[in-house]
């Protein structure tokens, strides 16, 4: 990597897609969070985003999350799950490309393989050849392949701390559909109060009030976006979990500036 700690930057799937649709992809939100990257002008940035709408559905329609079971359809499933990652995460392209960001796509399954849907193995030859080159390298939610299960579907979220923790990122930010974590779900109940700070210890002590996704998720939804993250905070990497669908909320996070979201961090 450059000599810089890398900030990663999770898009989640909420945001860039409908996640109670299929295929259902948000092109604006998706062309004003690469304006937002352009402003920022980082050139330490690691970008990851979900999958939304286009993963989860044909994920689950063919049992992938939990390994193969000798049925040749999942392999059929397999191939589709990657492939509908591939348009999503091609839309994403378009637009960081379109503003002139030297974004380069780079698939998880063509270089990291799991053990029980944990990350073992993570070929980085070329993901460090583009740092030294001031790439921002883009990943996303993928089908791989898995030494236990056959194959598995592996999180953006488990994705964002296991190169945190590898390349001892300077920060996480998390773009989610709401401004943060709140006590309840901000969609349903207006009265619902947002969490402006949490420490490590206070964030396990919520996390199971968290809610589940709308939509199809084969990750857990927010809870399980929190428990992935839990070992960046362990080591004392802050997240910063905003709003994507709300204007400058990635951009004032991506350069320390307030932002309406929630602050996790280990004390």
């Amino acid at each position: 990597m450059n000599q810089a700690k890398p900030i990663i930057l999770k898009i989640g799937g909420s945001a860039i897609t409908d996640k109670t649709g299929e295929l259902a992809a948000n092109t604006q939100i998706i062309n004003r969070i690469a304006e937002e990257i352009k402003r920022a002008d980082l050139d330490n940035l690691i970008v990851v985003h979900g999958g939304g709408s286009f993963g989860h559905p044909t994920a689950a329609k063919y049992g992938i999350k939990d390994g193969y079971k000798d049925d040749p359809t999942q392999k059929l499933g397999f191939a589709e799950t990657h492939h509908v990652m591939t348009v999503l995460n091609g839309l994403v392209m378009d637009s960081l490309i379109w503003h002139e960001i030297p974004a380069v796509s780079v698939a998880p399954s063509s270089c990291m393989v799991t053990e029980n849907g944990k990350v073992k193995f993570f070929d980085e030859t070329v993901f460090q050849a583009m740092a030294k080159m001031i790439f921002t390298p883009v990943l996303y939610g993928d089908a791989v392949l898995d030494e236990k299960l056959g194959f598995t579907v592996l999180s953006g979220d488990q994705i964002v701390a296991y190169l945190a923790l590898k390349y001892n990122a300077e920060k996480i930010v998390v773009g989610v559909d709401t401004d943060g974590l709140f006590d309840s779900d901000p969609k349903t109940n207006p009265n619902a109060k947002p969490y402006k700070h949490l420490t490590l210890a206070e964030l396990k002590l919520i996390q199971p009030k968290l809610g589940k996704a709308e939509g199809t998720d084969v990750t857990g939804g927010m809870a399980g976006k929190i428990a992935e993250l839990i070992p960046a905070i362990e080591q004392g990497i802050p997240v910063t979990i905003t709003g994507a669908t709300k204007a400058l909320s990635i951009y004032r996070a991506l350069t320390d500036q307030s932002v309406l979201g929630t602050v996790i961090e280990k004390t």
